[in-house]
């Protein structure tokens, strides 16, 4: 029970069945936890008919309605902490993240000093394959302004293809986060930047979605050129170290208890 990896969903029941028996075929002993939020298409129930295949490894958290990527991934650290997971690992359903990947930002944390590794688009090594030009002016754009105004050495900080080392998700106190589209997965990084955790990328093929839609919407690009400057804002000014670190025993516990 040492490597989860989490998968959000939202109307992807056309990919999940898929996403998650590619995982369990690499026989790499990763578990899966899919954070469901009410599809209306069926994903739940899906995953459902999967747990037989595999007893004791899949696992299935519902909520009530479309709450946002980074309340769904901070709801899944918890329960991975709760459960003793040692690597937790963030992944998209659509493939556009290729599970064969998972072992090399695994093999970064376990064996070659890394806390946080990253799947990176833009480190190099890396690609984007299938994106029209203008979601690659955004993501490569985004990319570059992140860096400009936080100065965190990160190439692809909205890189959403992630391995956490435990002690990190221990240490970063969630109820600081609080951007909830992309902009979680750049104050994430950030914030184990911040605390001194050594965060290293590791470059793969992102591939455009091939079925189903894509999540991404103007309130989101807003809340990543906006919240960037927040984020630094608050790390400059408002003791943003001391706020986002769980620096006591109930901060911890609460980490790891704190799921629903």
């Amino acid at each position: 029970m040492e490597k989860i990896v989490i998968i959000p969903t939202y109307n992807e029941v056309e990919n999940i069945v898929s996403i998650v028996e590619t995982v369990f075929a690499l026989n790499q002993n990763y578990h899966v936890l899919v954070i469901d939020d009410g599809s209306p298409d069926g994903t739940a129930n899906a995953v459902k008919n999967l747990f037989s295949k595999y007893p004791g490894a899949l696992f299935l958290e519902e909520r009530k309605g479309k709450l946002g990527l980074g309340t769904a991934y901070i709801h899944g650290f918890r329960w991975a902490l709760a459960n003793g997971y040692q690597f937790i690992f963030e992944m998209d359903a659509d493939f556009s993240h290729n599970p064969a990947d998972l072992e090399r930002l695994y093999q970064a944390c376990k064996f070659n000093g890394a806390d946080v590794a990253i799947g990176s688009r833009y480190t190099k090594g890396g690609k984007v394959e299938n994106w029209p030009l203008d979601r690659h002016i955004y993501s490569k754009g985004g990319a570059i302004y992140t860096r400009l105004i936080t100065f965190m050495p990160v190439k692809d900080p909205t890189a959403g293809f992630i391995c956490y080392k435990r002690k990190v998700l221990q240490t970063i106190n969630f109820d600081a986060i609080t951007f909830v589209g992309y902009a979680f997965q750049i104050e994430m990084k950030f914030a184990a930047w911040k605390l001194g955790f050594t965060i290293k990328e590791i470059p793969i093929t992102f591939i455009d979605r091939k079925i189903g839609v894509s999540k991404m919407s103007k309130g989101i690009l807003k809340e990543g050129v906006f919240g960037v400057i927040k984020i630094q804002w608050l790390s400059m000014f408002k003791n943003y170290r001391k706020k986002v670190a769980a620096i006591s025993s109930t901060d911890i516990a609460k980490q790891v208890t704190d799921i629903h």
